[in-house]
């Protein structure tokens, strides 16, 4: 009987943060965060299907007349996007940190790779899965 549903990357990343908040895992908290702020930017409207601006009475000017006139639907993900949203949070954080470590900040370096290795670990393909 396989009644349930794989969960998405994003529900087990939403899912991990209070255990993560819990534990006081500052490294897992910054990094869970970023990431479901990184995907949640990326279902941002495209400014392509937002509706025209009024341009016809001067104190209306820029706004959008009617009942939810204004909204438009945020995008949707799907499960790929969001796992090369999720990659590029860790290559950033990779690049980032081999950045500080030719400063000579290791400490800051370590904290960046650690968040990469938090974020690795919910990709299906990482060695902890």
């Amino acid at each position: 009987m396989r009644t349930m549903e794989i969960a998405s990357l994003r529900d087990r990343l939403r899912r991990a943060l209070p255990g993560a908040m819990k534990a006081r895992d500052a490294v897992a908290v910054a990094a869970l965060r970023s990431a479901l702020a990184a995907l949640d930017n990326a279902e941002a409207v495209d400014p392509a299907r937002a509706p025209a601006p009024n341009s016809g009475r001067a104190d209306l000017v820029g706004t959008v007349a009617g009942l939810r006139a204004a909204e438009v639907e945020r995008r949707s993900l799907t499960d790929a996007e969001s796992e090369e949203i999720v990659r590029a949070e860790i290559a950033e954080r990779q690049a980032a940190a081999r950045g500080y470590e030719h400063a000579g900040q290791r400490e800051h370096a370590g904290r960046l790779r650690a968040q990469a290795e938090v974020l690795s670990s919910y990709l299906g393909d990482s060695p902890g899965r």
